[in-house]
C-alpha cells in the first residue's frame, strides 16, 4: 500500500518520500552502529520518538478540544471573537512550522531544535494552565496568560512539527527502506491515538472535576502540558542512541531568492531590446543553476493548484469552534453514555481510522473496477463537494435548533411568569397604564405554569398594575419593567392577604450544556445549599430568592442543605442539558423540607446524535482531499522541492484560519446562515479548483526523476541534501 495513504490527514503535510526517487547516496552525517528493536532492522531510538509524538498530540489536541468553551465560559468573550481566536492560534500553528524548519536546517539541527522549542511548549502549557486558575488574579491577568500561553504552545507545536518526523526518518539506514515507511506508519498512527485519546479525555476533566466552583480548566490544561513534559523527558532519554545529521542548509530560502531574482531581473529588463525567454523563471538563469531553475518551474505549476485549497481548510477546522458551539445548545444524553459538547470532536479522528482503509481498500477499488479513471484531483474535488455538503446539514440542523429553542422578547416586550406560593388559588390580572386588561387567570396554590406570557410595553420600560384576588380579598399593586427582559412574578403569604415581589430572569442563559437553577426559600430560617463541590449557595429567609447557579447534567438525589438548627437534604431529580430551574424550599408536611421543582425553561430538545452526519461527510471529505492532496503534489513536483511544497501546504491550512477569523468577526450572519455562506464559497472554489484541475498535464513519475538524473555532479550532490530533510518543513 501507499505509505501516503496510510497517514492521516491532521498530519500529512509529513508524508515520507521513498528514497526510490533518487539514486541511493551516502548519509550526510557519520554511521554508527544504532541498538535495534528485538534483533529486527528498526533501531530502537524510534520507541522514543514514537512514545513522544503520541504525548505531544495528545497536548496539542486535548488543550485545543476544550479552547474554545474555555475562551466563551470562562474567559466570558463572545461566540465570533472566541472562535477569530480559536482560529488565529490554529493559524500561527501552521506559520511557526517555516520558522522551526529554518532553526533546525540552518542553524541548531533537528534534534536540538525539537529540545528547545519542547521547553518552549512546556513553558507556553504551564502559563496557559495558570491563566485558567479562577483565584489567580481577574480577567485581564487571565486573558494576558492565556494568549502569552498560546503564542508559546503555536511557537513549540510549529516549531517542531517539520522535524520530528523527519527525525526519526534519519534513524534508519539507506538500505531498509520498507522499515522506514513501516515506521511512518506507526508514527502516524500515534498522531491519531493521541488525538483521539485527548479529545475524548480532556472534556471530562473540564466538566465531569470541579475546581474553584466551576469547570475545571486548569486541570484540562495541566495534564495536556504534564504530557508535553512526558514527550520532552523520553524524547530526551533517547539522546544517547539517535544518529543526529548535522544543519544542511534551506532550500525554502534558496527557492524564494531563485523566483524573486527572476522577477526583480523580468521588470528591470522590460525594454524590447532584451530577447525574450521562454518562462519568466528564465530570468534566473544568470545567477541560479539551471537545474534549480527547472525545478522551480515544476514547484510553480503545483503551486498554482494550491491557490484555491485555503478554503477547504476553512471548513474542515470548524468542528472546534463552530460546530462545538452548535453541540453546546444540544441533548447530550445518547441512552447508554452522556457526551460532552466538545466531545464530539473525538468522532473526527475515530473516523479517519475507520475512513482511510475504507477508501484505499475497498471503495477507491470499487471505482476503478467500474471503469472509471478517478484521478487525484478529481477526489480532491469530490472532498470538497463532501465538505459542502457537510455545512449544509450543519446549517439545516442549526436551522432546527432555532426553531426549537424559546422565543426571545423583542423590543417593547417583555416576558412574564407567575409563581404562586400562597395556599390557595389567585386569580390574578394584569392591567396597562389605561386600566385595560392585559392579563387575567387563575393560578392555583404551587401551580406549575407552562410557559411564560409576552406583554407589550409602549415605551422602553413602563408601570404594570396587578390586581391579585385571594379568598375575599383583593390587593392592588405596581411593579416597574423594562423591555427585552424575562421576569417572575412571585405571589406570597402575609398574614391574612398575600403580597407579591417581581424578580428578573434575565440570567436565566445556561451555557456549556450545562444547567442552570436557583431557589426560593419559604422557611423563617437562612439556609445553605451544597451543590457538590462548589461554594455553599445562601438563600435568605422568608421567601428569598438566590443567584443563578450552574451545575452540570445529572441527578441529584441528596443536596445537602442546613439551617442555624437543623441539616436536611433535598431531592432535585433529574436536572436535563441545558435546562433553567428553580427550586422552592417549602416545609408544608411533617416530612420535613423539601424542593418544589419548577422547570423554567424546558432542556435542549434535540439530540447531539443529530450531528453525526456532519462529521462523518467532513471526515470522508478530509480522508479524500487532505490525503490524496499531497500525495498528488508529491508526484509532481522534483525530490527537491519536497520540503517546499510541506512549507506550502502548511501555508494553505494556516491562511484557511484566517478566512474563518475574517468572516466570523465581520460577517454579522446568523450562524445557520454563516454555515451556508461557507458552503456556497467551497462550491464556487470547487468549480474553479475543477477547470484548474482540467487543463492541468500531470507530469508522469518518470518525467519527474528524469530530471533529477540529468543533473550535474555538483548539483546531484546539493539534491542529496535537499532529499534528506524534504520532510523538514
Amino acid at each position: 500500500m501507499n505509505p501516503f495513504q496510510k497517514n492521516d490527514s491532521k498530519e500529512t503535510l509529513f508524508l515520507p518520500v521513498s528514497t526510490e526517487e533518487v539514486p541511493p547516496q551516502p548519509p550526510s552525517f557519520p554511521k554508527k552502529p544504532s541498538p535495534k528493536i528485538c534483533g529486527s532492522n528498526y533501531p530502537l531510538s524510534i520507541v522514543f520518538i514514537v512514545v513522544n509524538e503520541f504525548c505531544e498530540r495528545f497536548s496539542y489536541y486535548g488543550m485545543k478540544a476544550v479552547l474554545t468553551l474555555y475562551f466563551l465560559y470562562f474567559l466570558h468573550w463572545s461566540e465570533n471573537t472566541s472562535t477569530s481566536v480559536y482560529h488565529a492560534f490554529s493559524s500561527l500553528c501552521y506559520f511557526t512550522p517555516i520558522l522551526g524548519a529554518a532553526i533546525a536546517d540552518s542553524w541548531l539541527g533537528k534534534f536540538k531544535t525539537i529540545i528547545y522549542l519542547s521547553l518552549v511548549y512546556v513553558l507556553g502549557h504551564v502559563i496557559k494552565s495558570m491563566g485558567a486558575l479562577p483565584i489567580l488574579g481577574g480577567q485581564m491577568l487571565h486573558t494576558v496568560l492565556s494568549m502569552v500561553g498560546l503564542s508559546l504552545i503555536a511557537l513549540g507545536t510549529g516549531g517542531i512539527k517539520p522535524c520530528v518526523a523527519a527525525f526519526g526518518g534519519d534513524q534508519f539506514e539507506e538500505k531498509h527502506v520498507e522499515e522506514r515507511t513501516r515506521y511512518f506508519s506507526v508514527f502516524y498512527l500515534s498522531i491519531n491515538a493521541g488525538s483521539l485519546i485527548s479529545t475524548f479525555v480532556t472534556p471530562m476533566l473540564r466538566g465531569d472535576v470541579q475546581c474553584f466552583g466551576k469547570d475545571c480548566y486548569a486541570l484540562a490544561f495541566g495534564v495536556p502540558g504534564l504530557l508535553m513534559l512526558i514527550a520532552l523527558v523520553v524524547f530526551a532519554m533517547g539522546s544517547k542512541l539517535y544518529r543526529k545529521p548535522p544543519p544542511e542548509g534551506n532550500i525554502l530560502n534558496q527557492v524564494v531568492k531563485c523566483i524573486w531574482f527572476a522577477i526583480s531581473s523580468r521588470f528591470k529588463n522590460r525594454s524590447g531590446d532584451n530577447p525574450k525567454r521562454e518562462h519568466w523563471l528564465d530570468w534566473a538563469a544568470e545567477k541560479y543553476p539551471k537545474q534549480l531553475i527547472m525545478d522551480v518551474k515544476a514547484l510553480t505549476r503545483v503551486l498554482f493548484l494550491y491557490i484555491p485549497l485555503p478554503m477547504f481548510w476553512a471548513l474542515l477546522d470548524q468542528q472546534g469552534s463552530r460546530w462545538t458551539l452548535q453541540a453546546t445548545r444540544m441533548n447530550g444524553n445518547l441512552g447508554f453514555f452522556v457526551l460532552q459538547p466538545d466531545q464530539m470532536q473525538v468522532l473526527n479522528p475515530f473516523l479517519v481510522l475507520i475512513f482511510i482503509p475504507l477508501f484505499d481498500l475497498v471503495i477507491y477499488r470499487l471505482v476503478s473496477k467500474c471503469g472509471i479513471n478517478f484521478t487525484s484531483l478529481r477526489k480532491m474535488a469530490v472532498g470538497m463537494i463532501l465538505a459542502c455538503l457537510a455545512f449544509a446539514v450543519a446549517a439545516a440542523v442549526e436551522i432546527k435548533i432555532n426553531e426549537m429553542a424559546p422565543y426571545q422578547p423583542d423590543s417593547q416586550e417583555i416576558f412574564l411568569q407567575v409563581l404562586n406560593l400562597a395556599d390557595d388559588e389567585v386569580k390574578i390580572t394584569v392591567l396597562g397604564d389605561e386600566n385595560n386588561t392585559l392579563l387575567a387567570e387563575s393560578i392555583k396554590s404551587f401551580q406549575n405554569m407552562p410557559h411564560y406570557s409576552k406583554l407589550h410595553l409602549k415605551t422602553k420600560s413602563q408601570n404594570f398594575h396587578f390586581q391579585l384576588k385571594y379568598h375575599n380579598v383583593s390587593v392592588y399593586t405596581e411593579h416597574s419593567v423594562e423591555e427585552k427582559i424575562w421576569y417572575t412574578l412571585i405571589i406570597r403569604e402575609d398574614g391574612e392577604s398575600i403580597s407579591s415581589m417581581m424578580v428578573k430572569d434575565e440570567e436565566n442563559k445556561t451555557t456549556n450544556g450545562m444547567i442552570a437553577m436557583r431557589f426560593v426559600n419559604t422557611l423563617h430560617e437562612e439556609v445553605n445549599v451544597s451543590l457538590g463541590t462548589d461554594a455553599s449557595l445562601i438563600v435568605a429567609e422568608d421567601y428569598g430568592v438566590s443567584a443563578y447557579r450552574t451545575v452540570q447534567r445529572g441527578e441529584y438525589p441528596t443536596v445537602h442543605c442546613r439551617t442555624k438548627n437543623e441539616d436536611f437534604s433535598l431531592n432535585l431529580g433529574l436536572l436535563d442539558f441545558g435546562a433553567v430551574y428553580l427550586f422552592v424550599i417549602t416545609n408544608r408536611t411533617n416530612q420535613g423540607p423539601q424542593a418544589w421543582k419548577m422547570e423554567y425553561m424546558p432542556a435542549n430538545k434535540m439530540s447531539i446524535a443529530w450531528q453525526l452526519p456532519q462529521y462523518a461527510l467532513v471526515t470522508a471529505g478530509e480522508v479524500m482531499f487532505s490525503v490524496t492532496g499531497l500525495e498528488f503534489s508529491y508526484s509532481q513536483a522534483p525530490s527537491s522541492m519536497k520540503s517546499v511544497l510541506q512549507a506550502a501546504w502548511l501555508l494553505t491550512v494556516a491562511v484557511g484560519n484566517i478566512i474563518v477569523l475574517i468572516v466570523a468577526q465581520f460577517s454579522g450572519l446568523a450562524q445557520w446562515a454563516e454555515f451556508i455562506l461557507f458552503s456556497c464559497f467551497l462550491l464556487v472554489v470547487c468549480l474553479i479548483f475543477s477547470i484548474m484541475g482540467y487543463y492541468y498535464v500531470p507530469l508522469k513519475p518518470g518525467d519527474v526523476q528524469g530530471s533529477a538524473d540529468k543533473q550535474t555532479p555538483q548539483i546531484q550532490g546539493n539534491m542529496i541534501n535537499l532529499e534528506t530533510k524534504k520532510t523538514k518543513v
